[in-house]
């Protein structure tokens, strides 16, 4: 049975960089702009790709994903205006 590195992860993650707190500083040391260039909008990273960022920055190839979200003053369990996602919190 193979390993699940994310146990109980949803089966996709979305990278919005505007709201990530590293951004700036830490962007030409993250795995999205290593592979991608810099964002010009919202990522979405299904489980398989998640496994393969994984992979990669694990045996050193990329750095890891450095995604880290600024305080999110929206009330719990209420969705980013622009997503139409319930819950979109790294996983």
């Amino acid at each position: 049975m193979p390993h699940d590195p994310h146990p109980g992860a949803a089966e996709s993650l979305t990278v919005d960089c505007d709201g990530c707190a590293a951004r700036g500083p830490s962007c030409a040391d993250c795995v999205v702009t290593v592979l991608l260039g810099p964002p010009r909008r919202r990522l979405e990273l299904d489980a398989d790709e998640m496994s393969a960022l994984d992979a990669l920055a694990g045996a050193g190839l990329v750095p890891p994903l450095r995604l880290v979200r600024a305080v999110d003053d929206r009330p719990p369990g209420s969705a980013p205006a622009d997503s139409g996602a319930a819950d979109d919190r790294p996983r």
